[in-house]
C-alpha cells in the first residue's frame, strides 16, 4: 500500500511529469501551485518506494467536493495507487459538512469508471464534447455523503 500524504511544492516536478504523461491536455505547473495554495482544496500525493507514484486534487465548492485531477505514474498503474488515493480522500473528508462528491471522467475510461463505481459513484449526466483534445463526452458522476455514513 502506498503512503498517502499531503502534497508539497517539492513534489511538483514529479507531479507535472506524471500529468504530462497521463493527459493530452495537462494542467500547467501554475494550476498545481494554485490548488496547493487554495484553502478549500485537498492535494494528496502517493509515495511508493521513495518516489511520487500518483496524486489526487479535489476542491470543495459550497457543499460539494469536486475531484479535479487524479493520475498515477505509468509504472505504478494497476497497483491500486488510485484506489489508495481515493480511499484516503474519502476517509479524510467523510465527517465534513458537505452533500457529496462529484467528478467528470472520459466516457471511454472504463477502468476509472469501474473504480469510481466501486466507491459508490453513479453516473448522473453527460457533458457533451467536454474534452477538447478529441471532443469526447464526459460522464458526470456523483456520490452522496450519506452513503458513506450508512
Amino acid at each position: 500500500m502506498a503512503r498517502i500524504r499531503p502534497m508539497r511544492l517539492s513534489d511538483l516536478k514529479e507531479i507535472v511529469e506524471i500529468e504530462n504523461a497521463a493527459f493530452p491536455r495537462p494542467w500547467s505547473l501554475n494550476s498545481f501551485v494554485t490548488q496547493l495554495s487554495n484553502e478549500d482544496s485537498l492535494c494528496l500525493t502517493a509515495d511508493e518506494r521513495g518516489e511520487v507514484a500518483g496524486y489526487l486534487i479535489a476542491t470543495q465548492y459550497v457543499e460539494v467536493w469536486h475531484l479535479l485531477d487524479l493520475a498515477v505514474r505509468e509504472d505504478f498503474q494497476r497497483c491500486y495507487i488510485a484506489t489508495d488515493l481515493l480511499e484516503h480522500f474519502m476517509e479524510k473528508t467523510i465527517h465534513g459538512h458537505h452533500r457529496g462528491y462529484t467528478l467528470e471522467v472520459r466516457k471511454s475510461n472504463r477502468g476509472a469508471i469501474k473504480m469510481y463505481e466501486g466507491f459508490g459513484f453513479i453516473c448522473t449526466g453527460i457533458r457533451k464534447a467536454y474534452y477538447r483534445d478529441n471532443d469526447e463526452d464526459a460522464l458526470i458522476m456523483w456520490k452522496d455523503s450519506e452513503d458513506m455514513l450508512a
